[in-house]
């Protein structure tokens, strides 16, 4: 299949900046034109300062050359694929493209970003060749986070660009294909907004509050925290207006009302929400304030009180969640047998219409809206009995059924083979098939306990015995978000210092044992990988982490300092390349105090290779679904390669007292300027010991024991402190740090 090697993009407005930000984050090259170079220069800065950020790194957008439609048109005929993504209107688009058409060179990929006129009549009197490689490719806002990339033949399409724009999206850009019929609205915003429409219809009957259906419809039902209203002021209630109208969707009134005001969302300062400066004592802080769609003003928040949604937190299925809720006795049931239950019914009326699978309707959901279930998913949780009163769903149609690729959802795909070979509370280990065991993290929040320790230790020692290889990884959002911190504050509080005295040996330990392992493990993080998430991610012999992995130690945030290896192994990292005797460590020691004391947390897998987090030999997957089936195959080369055990480091250069010292200096500093506080002064101290290598008399070596006893030893000490437990505390309790 030729590559794509690069892009072009019309149009610098936020979806096409965005757009070639994300080719850049692929290690693609990528034009932007639009009407004048300055204009296209102006979408890319706009984008660079967008939060969250568009690009991996800041230097990807180098990437990125800018140009305009009058001077620089020409230089798509260097190019491979030409997406455009100018104003949603049809005479702007079919005149670009008419002199696109000129300008391309034959063969040239050429795509529209529309998200709601037809492909085909875009493409009505261009070339055969045009027409042959021209096609739909609707990215979802914005497109280096969300999954979902419906790809949209026309009648003309030859299915070989198909495929190779699907292949390319998914491996390259990292992407969810799905095939969409050339439909208005394609599959994700046809039922996206049509649900919505229902949620408004609800609204305006004035039996719900804006508060009580976002309650409702958020993480409850498995879908994102903006739930409804918050994501519609994110997305723009312009966005959903023109949506709805393609769709023939009658909204209530009070959203065209919304929209002649000017109050369509984030962009605008208000929307079915508003951040006012607060009146109320000590000012300067802001709050939110709620529309109320009858009178037309904001009023402030009302907390929903919905007894079943209470009820059903405990809840921890969420096919089983809805099916509970949809029943309820209660206005939560009600909202849900008023909405829900049209959402689905229209899903699977239309589904033929729109897309070639119900598989396909559901992953578009999944994928573009954040759902944890799709339609057809949630109306097989809910159960025949109980759907035969919301919706009669039929089965799957046929139709141009898109084959599930083997490496997609390895893990799942191995536990629904009843691979499983142990499991406890906390982890289990899996045969994935080809000599490899992995290792799965299921606790709560894949934080890690002893459960997940011995099934750590018992992975290392049942792959020695039987396996080629070892992945660690999960299908879960986030990898780890590190130690159970409860299990500790309540060891700490009774005083059990021999007890967390072992915990710290038995972490260490289960670290040690992955570097030192008789065959190669790989470690495969995404999302948060935390504290001693981060720990175990590297002492693996190598990592495959997925594009987006926020990786980082932030032990401090709780008073403490990483001590499962992570303090000993970040030091000799950064110091193992030096030669023996190096004048001057401070530089490659002071990163490293930096790294970890201010708990840095990468924005990326590429940003965690800048960090030192990873290394070169370490791999990146672009698609999540894709992670540990990329895992398997680099613990595998790894074998192939004649893998060999490390030998412990015996040698590992530190300052002592005089990098001591210098890293006590600034601590002093940064306390006297007011930058850090008295805790994070005394933390910053035992951090500095460690990376000295202790007050030692004069620089010399060490080895990797004698860190980790250093650690440990800190980690103990720090644990006694009463601001310690204070901020362990507050963060069990508030999910946030707390500066004490």
């Amino acid at each position: 299949m030729t590559p794509i090697r690069s892009v072009a993009v019309l149009g610098a407005g936020t979806m096409g900046a965005q757009i070639a930000a994300h080719f850049a984050n692929a290690g693609v090259p990528a034009l932007l034109l639009d009407l004048t170079a300055e204009i296209a220069r102006d979408g890319l800065e706009r984008a660079r300062a967008l939060k969250p950020d568009p690009f991996f790194t800041s230097d990807a957008a180098a990437l990125i050359a800018v140009g305009g439609f009058d001077g620089d048109l020409k230089r798509i005929a260097e190019v491979d694929w030409i997406m455009e993504a100018v104003v949603e209107q049809l005479d702007v688009k079919r005149a670009l493209l008419e002199r696109v058409d000129g300008a391309r060179r034959a063969g040239t990929i050429v795509s529209s970003n529309t998200s709601g006129i037809p492909i085909g009549v875009l493409a009505a009197g261009r070339t055969d060749d045009f027409r042959r490689h021209w096609l739909g490719t609707h990215f979802f806002n914005p497109p280096r986070y969300l999954h979902l990339l419906e790809v949209i033949p026309a009648a003309d399409t030859d299915p070989a660009v198909v495929e190779r724009v699907s292949h390319f999206a998914d491996r390259r850009l990292g992407k969810g294909v799905v095939i969409a019929k050339d439909s208005p609205n394609f599959i994700a915003n046809h039922l996206g907004v049509y649900g919505v429409a229902q949620v408004l219809r609800a609204l305006e009957s004035g039996e719900y509050t804006i508060e009580e259906i976002d309650a409702i419809t958020g993480p409850a039902l498995g879908r994102p925290k903006s739930a409804t209203f918050r994501t519609m002021d994110i997305a723009g209630i312009d966005i959903l207006v023109h949506v709805a109208k393609n769709l023939n969707l009658e909204l209530p009134p009070f959203v065209t009302a919304m929209v002649e005001r000017g109050w369509i969302g984030d962009k605008a300062g208000q929307g079915f929400y508003k951040k006012v400066k607060s009146n109320s004592a000590g000012g300067g802080r802001s709050e939110i304030l709620t529309l109320d769609p009858k009178t037309m003003t904001y009023r402030e928040q009302q907390a929903p009180r919905l007894a079943s949604l209470e009820a059903a937190r405990s809840i921890d299925d969420v096919g089983e969640r809805i099916r509970t809720l949809s029943n309820a006795n209660d206005k939560v049931g009600a909202f849900l047998r008023a909405t829900l239950g049209p959402t689905i019914e229209y899903a699977q009326r239309v589904a033929p219409d729109i897309a070639y699978s119900t598989d396909d309707v559901d992953r578009a959901m999944k994928w573009g809206f954040g759902w944890e279930l799709g339609p057809f998913e949630i109306a097989k949780a809910i159960g025949a009995s109980d759907v035969a009163r919301l919706s009669d769903v039929a089965p799957p149609f046929q139709g141009r059924v898109q084959t599930s690729d083997p490496d997609l959802q390895l893990l799942k795909s191995a536990k629904d083979r009843q691979k499983v070979v142990r499991k406890n509370a906390g982890a289990s280990l899996i045969d994935l098939g080809d000599g490899v065991l992995s290792v799965e993290f299921h606790s709560k929040m894949n934080s890690i306990g002893a459960d997940t320790g011995q099934m750590l230790l018992a992975g290392v020692k049942e792959a020695a015995a039987n396996f080629a290889a070892l992945v660690v990884g999960n299908d879960a959002p986030n990898f780890s978000v590190g130690a159970n911190l409860m299990l500790l504050l309540l060891e700490a509080q009774e005083g059990n210092w021999d007890e967390i005295d072992l915990m710290i040996r038995g972490f260490q330990g289960t670290t040690q044992a992955l570097r030192f392992a008789d065959v190669p493990v790989v470690v495969a993080p995404a999302g948060m990988t935390l504290g001693g998430g981060c720990e175990i991610a590297i002492h693996g012999d190598r990592i495959q982490a997925a594009a987006e992995t926020y990786m980082g130690q932030v032990e401090v945030g709780v008073g403490l300092i990483p001590a499962g290896g992570g303090t000993k192994e970040m030091l000799a990292r950064a110091v193992e390349n030096l030669p023996p005797n190096h004048p001057d460590l401070l530089p490659y020691v002071q990163r490293v105090f930096e790294l970890l004391g201010f708990g840095t947390v990468s924005a990326s897998a590429a940003h965690a290779r800048q960090l030192g987090f990873l290394d070169e030999a370490d791999g990146i997957t672009m698609n999540r679904d894709r992670l540990i089936a990329d895992a398997k195959a680099l613990a595998l080369e790894r074998v192939r390669e004649g893998y060999r055990r490390p030998v412990p480091r015996t040698a590992i250069p530190v300052g002592g007292e005089n990098i001591l010292a210098a890293l006590k200096l600034g601590v002093h500093l940064a306390r006297r300027a007011g930058r850090i506080g008295d805790h994070d002064a005394v933390v910053g101290r035992a951090l500095a010991n460690i990376l000295a290598g202790g007050a030692l008399p004069h620089q010399t070596t060490v080895s990797e024991q004698y860190l980790l006893d250093l650690e440990r030893e800190a980690f103990l000490k720090l644990c006694g402190e009463r601001k310690t437990l204070e901020r362990i505390q507050h963060t069990l309790k508030t999910g946030k740090p707390l500066r004490n």
